[in-house]
């Protein structure tokens, strides 16, 4: 867990930026990504310097040649503010070594395309980079746990439709699919790749050991984490978010998700997790026609449905949270997808959460489908819960409260056979598919769940009258007495 002492260091460098010119969090954040990337190479070029010296042979695949040495963190981190501008800026600079040093084995530099430096003065990056060299990153989870500091100050939706998944929400849904070292995870909009990052947390708790061995070592680190992201600002925020929390080489691809330009999906991933994007509506022209076949729609949040079916393997299981919109909708697509989750896969959970879930960014009300690609159906019985807290209070605060469901959520998930004997009125039951069938596919709690109603009598109308004359015959003799005492 990040302290309070770094919390305030981040605040010192984000209102550094803020008073300097940059308001804007997001480019912000990846004018830091660049910072917190040029001193991760120095710390990498150090710890080959000293394996080399100890070995006594010449450095492996030095990050820096000779003539680079400027270019180091340690190196122009005390210069003059003017000087180390300048240094910044011009040709075969620190910048440009920033976007070039892929060819040297530093796996983030190949997200670098169309990066810009933004940062204008040099007493504000004299001042920035500093306060960055003053926070001890001693470790992968204090790196990890300061870049998700610095995420959750992005305070404004995105465009699209798109915002920041609540940690606890991700981290729930990567406890109940339980990620294993053979699989290969996929986030078709992957964000800040805070799926990524919960994925590899969990791998790293439950298999610590088998971490250690060559070929589980490569592919966690080469192969387990694919990603897609139109926007190459967040493909550099999410790539820094991973390799801060020890992924070296995520494999995140800059293509539009949906088009036919990303054809790398297509049945290739094991496991699926993913907040798509809900707002708005594509040109039909530019989605991939595999995926039209699934779903006939332009909305986002359908087509993203499909896309998934699509880049899953066969036995591939995924997670994913769509709007409310999609458990009930009566359109030709709503009831297209969902009748393809029910007949020709399988259909396990719909968890719905309530609406202050991802304030402050939008109010929408949400649910998470959990479902297994099998492409020749077994839905059986689709197991409800009606989530009331999360942990969180619903308004745009969000402040820490007592009351959670996650907990119960996970524990109830991975213990289905407990639950063919609750009762419609607890917050999770299980409905058997015909009746779901029977509803129009319809996936809405409320359309199963029953209410208990407690009568409640009440006095007759000439009851209560009498009561209340009674109250103004007691209230006027009390006011007669106070009166008395005056007189």
């Amino acid at each position: 867990m990040i302290t309070g002492s770094l919390k305030s260091q981040i605040d010192k460098v984000w209102e550094a930026f803020w008073t300097g010119g940059l308001s804007n969090p997001i480019t912000v954040i990846e004018q830091m990504t660049y910072l917190l990337f040029i001193r991760r190479l120095d710390e990498l070029q150090t710890q080959k310097e000293s394996k080399a010296n100890l070995l006594k042979k010449p450095i492996v695949e030095p990050i820096y040649n000779e003539t680079e040495f400027e270019l180091r963190w340690s190196r122009f981190k005390n210069m003059d503010p003017e000087v180390m501008h300048k240094l910044f800026t011009r040709n075969e600079g620190v910048f440009d070594f920033l976007r070039n040093v892929g060819s040297r084995s530093a796996s983030f530099s190949k997200f670098m395309k169309g990066a810009t430096f933004m940062i204008p003065t040099p007493r504000l990056l004299a001042q920035v980079v500093e306060m960055i060299s003053n926070i001890d990153m001693v470790d992968r989870d204090t790196k990890g746990d300061v870049y998700e500091y610095l995420l959750s100050k992005i305070a404004s939706a995105g465009q699209n439709g798109q915002f920041r998944t609540p940690r606890h929400i991700i981290r729930m849904m990567v406890d109940m699919v339980q990620p294993t070292l053979e699989d290969l995870m996929c986030d078709p909009a992957s964000g800040t790749c805070g799926f990524h990052v919960a994925v590899s947390e969990y791998i790293r708790e439950h298999y610590e050991t088998e971490l250690y061995k060559d070929k589980y070592r490569d592919h966690f680190q080469n192969k387990m984490f694919t990603g897609m992201e139109f926007d190459p600002t967040m493909i550099r925020i999410g790539a820094m978010n991973l390799i801060l929390h020890g992924i070296e080489n995520p494999q995140l691809m800059d293509v539009d998700a949906l088009s036919e330009a990303n054809s790398w999906f297509t049945e290739k991933a094991t496991l699926a997790l993913a907040n798509p994007p809900f707002k708005g509506s594509l040109d039909r022209e530019a989605v991939d026609g595999k995926i039209l076949s699934v779903v006939d729609s332009k909305k986002t949040e359908l087509l993203f449905l499909a896309l998934i079916l699509k880049g899953l393997k066969p036995g591939g299981r995924a997670a994913v949270i769509v709007p409310d919109g999609v458990l009930f909708g009566s359109s030709n697509a709503h009831l297209q997808i969902r009748r393809e989750l029910i007949d020709r896969q399988k259909l396990q959970a719909v968890i719905s959460m309530p609406s202050g879930v991802f304030k402050p960014y939008a109010g929408v009300s949400t649910a998470v489908l959990v479902f297994t690609k099998t492409s020749s159906g077994g839905t059986d019985n689709v197991w409800f819960y009606d989530m009331q807290a999360d942990g969180f209070s619903l308004d745009d605060k969000r402040q820490p409260i007592e009351a959670s469901d996650i907990a119960d959520i996970v524990n109830r998930y991975h213990n289905l056979k407990a639950e063919s004997t609750r009762k419609r009125t607890d917050k999770s039951f299980l409905v058997p598919v015909n009746e779901i069938r029977d509803n129009k596919y319809d996936l809405s709690i409320n359309r199963y769940k029953e209410v208990v109603y407690e009568d409640k009598s009440y006095e007759k109308p000439m009851v209560i009258i009498g009561q209340i004359e009674a109250l103004d015959k007691e209230r006027a003799a009390l006011l007669n007495q106070l009166k008395q005492m005056l007189l």
